[in-house]
């Protein structure tokens, strides 16, 4: 026979679950796109500098080293930076799964003890 309670247990069950996932992941969001602001920022400023310094430059050599200089700690920190915003992301998976954790292991238990009590 449905039960009423039972129902609407199981459903604040879900719509908790649910709050705390989208919680979880709107701070993780709102962290991504606070570092992606901070990474676009600082690397306009170094690039205002750079240009700065090279527009200085009395000779080809010292404007060749200046930009080769340049160009790498942009490419070493694209890198770090790409890298940090991946591990934010894989971060984020993990947490927006565990709120799911719980309720899928109870799930899975239910699953294996009607199979088991079939066979």
């Amino acid at each position: 026979m449905f039960n009423f309670e039972d129902a609407n247990k199981k459903s604040k069950e879900t719509i908790d679950t649910l709050l705390k996932s989208y919680a979880t992941l709107t701070k993780a969001f709102q962290a991504i796109a606070t570092e992606a602001a901070d990474y676009s920022k600082k690397s306009f400023e170094d690039g205002v500098a750079h240009l700065e310094k090279i527009t200085s430059v009395k000779s080809v050599d010292a404007a060749f080293e200046l930009q080769t200089n340049y160009l790498k700690s942009v490419y070493e920190s694209y890198v770090a930076e790409a890298s940090k915003i991946g591990e934010m992301y894989a971060d984020l998976a993990k947490d927006a799964y565990k709120p799911y954790e719980a309720p899928i292991a109870k799930a899975t238990a239910a699953v294996k003890s009607t199979t088991a009590a079939a066979a």
